[in-house]
């Protein structure tokens, strides 16, 4: 939900820092911080840090590190939203269209996903800010590990 065009508001914490560190990752080229403020009505809102500051609020200390720690709950909350933030609706959508077979595959064979990700970006010629860097460095960032 949009306020005023320099909030997006949400019900949900869980959704506003979801949202969050997706503007983060996004606009990582730009330099662009965004961070969690608390909004009127027990709300939760998301804004650049620029407007915070204008403002004179302080970004919340909620936003993970990563999604390593992700659990089971979260997952069911993220499955159950009946408006789901984009990129979590892409990610699932990935795995919920898969055959489930492949899927025990993956899990029982320890096929490490991260890898074939790694290779899919290194083989795309770009870099981690998916600038054009060539195949050869490309594999040299990516595939590092």
């Amino acid at each position: 939900m949009k306020d005023d065009n320099y909030l997006d508001v949400f019900d949900s914490e869980d959704k506003a820092i979801d949202h969050a560190i997706w503007l983060n990752f996004k606009y990582r080229i730009a330099q662009i911080m965004f961070g969690v403020i608390p909004h009127p009505n027990r709300k939760w809102a998301v804004c650049e840090e620029d407007t915070a500051n204008e403002l004179g609020v302080e970004f919340l200390d909620i936003l993970p590190k990563d999604y390593s720690e992700l659990s089971y709950r979260k997952l069911d909350t993220i499955r159950q939203d009946e408006d789901p933030l984009a990129y979590w609706e892409s990610i699932i959508g990935m795995v919920t269209t898969m055959d489930g077979e492949i899927l025990r595959y993956i899990l029982k064979n320890r096929i490490p996903l991260d890898r074939i990700i790694r290779h899919e970006l290194a083989l795309r010629g770009f870099d981690k800010n998916h600038r054009w860097c060539g195949f050869d460095e490309a594999r040299e960032i990516w595939l590092e590990n």
